[in-house]
Formats: structure tokens, sequence, C-alpha cells
């Protein structure tokens, strides 16, 4: 038996007026999604745990099968293991995304405008850190280069007491409500105002407004965390598998599980990601003696981050069609028994244009257990259905049959 995951970051949404009072789950056309629905099992998982925040780190440690209470350590550290960057039980990583504010002389009043600054290239989001580093690095202080807006700091032998916000939360805010702050943020903050004039001028923000693109005119600091001790889940399972994804955090919590991760051509983190390489490296780790493969999509977050209605329907779409669609047609050709689960970590929707804690829809397809299922895959058919698990990490145990 083979295992596939495919987790749609951010898939789930509410009803849009625009699609006619359909979520973009229900509006999209999602032909592969609904015949394993149809030949499988729906229902709803809580993947946040009450009282921690809903991010993609503790949201996909628990589609992992891992308890994020009892794992979850911060999210960069994952970033970090990802890049390669050894840590230090007494170091402090922290997520430095590189993001666009509006002008103004005074940095609090400024306004979050785009977490990401226009998606910016990972080639050009290269240039801004290196120089970043030139100027902002010390013998305590590192930053690391990422990809797109998503970079690292690594603060050695760093003291703790901070409250650090993420910026796709507070998108159309003036950021003064929202600064770093805690015992030890003043020079957290100090680094985010000095990065402005550094980065606001630069050529390649010059280069980018010439475009018609947004400037990565600051670092935002943010998602603290220390050196993270996952079990490895070839041990908790008895399965041998690989990762896939375009980001750092996913690739991080696959590495500190004793997951392999795959690197494929044109995976991007955003709508414009290579589906079908997805799609194509996935089966070519099962054929190779992999039992499970865990591939992640940014797109449909990335598109509830900035609001984009039409783009997250059409990523939902690519989706089914060129991972789903494709695995399935790969597996018949094969004659390989596998099952196969699809379901998003969190909601991001349209309308907060941020990530909330509401339980998700899961979708189970067995080869060897067909069935005749009536419920919808999608935010209400999963409700429908009455199958819940409200600690999300034992969701992963029932998909394998532990």
């Amino acid at each position: 038996m083979k295992y596939i995951v495919i987790l749609a970051d951010g898939m789930a949404d509410y009803k849009v007026e625009m699609l006619g009072n359909k979520t973009p789950m229900q509006y999209a056309k999602k032909y592969n999604f609904d015949f394993f629905a149809s030949k499988g099992e729906v229902g709803m998982v809580s993947t946040i745990p009450q009282g921690m925040p809903p991010g993609s780190d503790t949201a996909n440690l628990a589609v992992m099968g891992y308890n994020p209470v009892v794992y979850y350590s911060g999210r960069s550290p994952f970033e970090a293991a990802s890049m390669g960057v050894e840590m230090a039980d007494t170091d402090i990583t922290f997520r430095c995304n590189i993001v666009t504010l509006s002008q103004g002389e005074n940095y609090r009043d400024r306004v979050m405008l785009d977490h990401s600054s226009d998606e910016i290239t990972t080639e050009e989001a290269r240039v801004l850190i290196e120089d970043l580093k030139k100027e902002l690095e010390n013998e305590y202080m590192k930053l690391y280069p990422g990809i797109s807006y998503r970079h690292l700091l690594v603060w050695h032998d760093a003291p703790t007491g901070y409250k650090l916000i993420p910026p796709h939360d507070i998108i159309g805010r003036k950021v003064s409500d929202y600064l770093p702050s805690g015992e030890n943020s003043p020079v957290i903050l100090e680094m985010m105002e000095k990065s402005v004039p550094i980065l606001e001028n630069h050529p390649v923000n010059l280069s980018r407004m010439k475009r018609g693109l947004k400037p990565a005119n600051s670092m935002w600091i943010w998602g603290e965390g220390k050196k993270p001790l996952l079990s490895s889940f070839s041990e908790k399972y008895g399965l041998q598998g690989t990762v896939i994804s375009a980001v750092d955090l996913i690739k991080g919590i696959g590495k500190c599980a004793g997951l392999k991760v795959v690197e494929v051509e044109g995976a991007t983190g955003n709508v414009h990601t290579n589906y079908l390489g997805k799609a194509r490296a996935a089966v070519e780790a099962l054929k190779a003696g992999d039992d499970f493969v865990y591939i992640h999509i940014e797109a449909p977050d990335e598109c509830g981050h900035r609001d984009e209605m039409e783009n997250k329907v059409k990523s939902i779409e690519l989706i089914d069609e060129k991972i789903a669609g494709f695995i399935k047609e790969e597996m018949e050709k094969w004659g390989m028994d596998y099952k196969l689960m699809i379901l998003p970590d969190h909601p991001t929707p349209l309308a907060l244009r941020t990530h909330t804690s509401e339980p998700v829809p899961f979708m189970i397809y067995d080869s060897t257990d067909v069935r005749n299922n009536t419920c919808s895959f999608d935010e209400e058919g999963a409700v429908l259905s009455g199958l819940r698990f409200d600690e999300g990490y034992r969701l992963m145990d029932y998909f394998i049959g532990e």
C-alpha cells in the first residue's frame, strides 16, 4: 500500500457573494477531487489546537501526525532546518519577511500593504538580503536568504521574551499597534527600522517600481522559536517517505521528522508553481520505493492572503487537474494499491486575508475499499458526513490505519 497526502494550503474559505454564495472549493471545477470523494469518505478535522495561533506550522504538524501542543517550538526553526542552518540550544530563530509598507516619515505611522512585496522573486530578494547582511549583521545576529519574501534571522545566545505579529495578519492596517513588544523586542524593532533606508532606494526596488511592482521596503521579523525535536515519522508509522514543497517551513518539518525532501524545478510557492512537476516527483518517489509522499501546495493560501478570488479558484482547479488527476492516472497504470488524502491545513478566507482556526474538510480514498459516498468534498459536505476529528494529529493515524 502506498500513502499519498495532497495538502492544499489555505484552500478552505467562507462563502463569497461573487461566486454565487459558494466557497472557492464549492465553485471550482474539481472533477478528480469529486471522483475520489464519491468513492471514499469525507469529514472535518480541527488542525489547530485550542489557544494556539492558526499557522501553517501548527496545522501541518498536526496533519503529519504530531501533536502541536507537544512538538511545536516555533515556526522559523523548521525553516532553519530546511535551509541547512545548524542551531544551538541557546539560539533563537525568526522568520524575516521583506514586506511593502506605505510611505511615511514615522515607521509607526506606516501601513502594511503587502506581506510578500508583490511576491518578489527569489533572485531579487537574495540581493536585498545580502545588502542587509552587510549593514545589520553582527557576531550574534545572522541573516540567511530564503525563497521569495521568506528569509531567516538567527540570534545566537539569545534572550527570550517577545511578542511578534505575522505580517499577513495585519494587511491594510497601520503597524503601530502590531510592532514587536516584550522585554527584548527593542532589538528586533531597531533592525526593522534600520532596514528601511537600506531598502527604500535600493536599485532592486527602483527597478520594481518602474515595472509597476511594489517595493520590498522593510524587514518584518516574527515567528520566533527554538530548536525542534520531532520523533521519526518512519518509526512512528513504519513508512519511508518524502516531502514535496516549495516552502522552507514544510521542507523543514519533513527533515526534522526524518523524511526525504525533493526539490522540484519551478516550484514557487504561488499560483504559478509547477503543479505537474510536484505530481511527477511524488509518483517517482513512490516507484523508487517510498511508502508515503506529502505534497504541499502553497498557492491557495497565497491567493487568500492577497484577496485574489479568481486565482484561488484557479489554484484549486490546477491542483485537481495537474496533481490529483496525474496521480490517479499514474497509480491506475501502475496497478499499485494506494490511499489518498486531500485537505487544507487551515482556512485562509479571502474576506479576512489571513488564517483562521475553524475545522477544515478532508477526503480519504482507498483503492482497495471503494465506497459510495454522497457527501461532497467541500466545507458544507464534510460537515454533513458526520465524520470528525477534534484532535487533528489523530487523522494521520486514521489514514494510515494505526
